[in-house]
């Protein structure tokens, strides 16, 4: 591979890339797909499994262990306390070693944490296993979603980060039916039996990740086109280039190229830090955290002890948000591609809100088939948007750095939701004012989504 310089119509100067010879099935950029197909999987086994799994198989453990609705809150807050301590490291250590690596590893401890978590006979071993599954998880969403900032250019960049985010719904698809009879043929100790097979598939995918996915397609050497985005002085010339060429640009880099940048670390992640950006998504995310995690923590819990359905009905249900969820990634990523992030998330919250309402106030047949609906079409996508729009703004370069930063933010909201609505639960009798704290929530982060400064990416981003 050589870089060729030439003009374009314009007569402006632009630098090319010719390829000499065959190329490997892993350096042509239709490989991509496969990278976005495996960081699916990755969100779906260590995040999807390890946590809305938990909402599954919550009524029959808490049952078990014989814990309070407070303390199966907790057990969620610990696991999303384990995610958002190894998701503010998560992003740096993909940046330092590659998000392969980094998301293998994690998901081989969220499925070493999932299996702890089955062979637990206490609400402290319980605690530990959960710790260890988020900590684990931690490692795998921040590194996949901002891995599509690499692959994938800024007209599709939205919807990829998007489709990687939404890998979760597909564990709802698969914990909604399967579960109850996973626990129903295990008798008293079947919910052991659903964290043994939930640790198993993650296993699975965290070695498919070390074999499939790809940081990068594999060059001989950086193009120069490549290195200007990656490493060059912001204050020094720019070549002129639509989204397409950054995009094979950006996925024509190297890692060396990044290691390159890191010289420059302490200045980039003060930048972040700084940024009032970054702080108010932050806060919109923390708001996300706080009220998702209610709904899907107790969803069958207030189905089954509220409303009175039978594990089967609630698991059907459960199934449902799955299906819908499948799509939103795509929808959302798409939407926020054409209106802007914050616009996009101020209706996706304001959705959800209207969920979370039907699922306190109108608990028969047709209010929960609509919340379900409406919730499944939106939940799921605000990770995927938030990644890109911390794409758009900081770059490919900081984009896991920021989205590091900003999931901070997310596990604050995650580990005080749970907790909180379940001591009301306690309290009330009822996860009815549960709900409708999280429907306030969700408004509040519309407001706030509202009043999101659009970014301005730069040319060759």
């Amino acid at each position: 591979m050589r870089q060729v310089r030439g003009e374009d119509r314009g007569g402006r100067g632009r630098l090319g890339v010719r390829h000499a010879g065959r190329t490997r099935f892993s350096q042509r950029a239709s490989y991509r797909w496969l990278v976005l197909g495996m960081a699916f999987l990755a969100v779906f086994g260590a995040i999807g499994l390890g946590r809305f799994g938990y909402s599954a198989i919550l009524p029959a453990m808490q049952e078990a262990l014989g814990i309070t609705s407070a303390a199966a809150g907790g057990l969620a807050s610990w696991n999303l306390a384990g995610y958002v301590t190894s998701a503010a490291v998560g992003g740096i250590l993909a940046s330092r070693f590659g998000p392969r690596l980094v998301v293998g590893i994690g998901s081989v401890v969220a499925a070493v944490g999932m299996l702890c978590t089955g062979l637990a006979n206490a609400l402290v071993a319980a605690s530990a296993g959960r710790l260890l599954t988020g900590l684990g998880a931690g490692m795998v969403l921040v590194p996949s979603v901002a891995l599509m900032s690499a692959w994938f250019g800024i007209a599709q960049r939205g919807m990829a980060s998007a489709v990687v985010s939404s890998g979760s719904s597909l564990a709802l698809v698969i914990a909604g039916p399967v579960v109850p009879r996973i626990i129903e043929a295990g008798g008293a100790d079947g919910w052991r039996s659903a964290w043994y097979f939930f640790a198993g598939l993650t296993f699975v995918v965290g070695l498919l990740t070390f074999a499939l996915q790809r940081n990068r397609p594999a060059s001989s050497e950086p193009s120069a086109l490549a290195e200007s985005i990656w490493t060059a002085d912001p204050g020094g010339p720019r070549y002129p280039c639509t989204p397409d060429e950054a995009a094979i640009a950006v996925a024509l880099s190297t890692w060396s190229a990044v290691r390159r940048r890191t010289r420059r670390s302490k200045v980039d992640l003060a930048r972040i830090v700084r940024s009032g950006y970054a702080w108010h998504l932050g806060f919109v995310y923390l708001t996300f955290g706080f009220a998702y995690m209610i709904y899907f923590t107790f969803f069958q819990k207030r189905l089954i002890a509220d409303v009175g359905m039978t594990s089967g009905a609630a698991g059907n249900l459960f199934l449902l948000v799955g299906i819908f969820s499948i799509f939103c990634g795509v929808l959302w990523g798409t939407v926020s591609d054409r209106i802007g992030r914050g616009r996009a998330l101020a209706l996706t919250f304001f959705l959800q809100a209207v969920a979370a309402a039907l699922f306190a106030w109108w608990p028969a047949t047709p209010g929960l088939i609509i919340s379900v609906t409406l919730y499944g079409l939106t939940s799921l996508a605000v990770p995927g948007i938030v990644g890109a729009a911390c794409g758009d703004h900081f770059g490919a370069v900081l984009a896991s750095a920021s989205l590091g930063l900003v999931t901070i933010f997310l596990g604050v909201g995650q580990v005080l939701g749970p907790y909180l609505a379940g001591k009301m639960a306690d309290i009330f009798g009822s996860l009815q004012n549960s709900y409708l704290l999280a429907a306030a929530v969700f408004f509040v982060g519309s407001l706030l989504s509202l009043f999101l400064p659009r970014s301005a990416v730069a040319e060759c981003d």
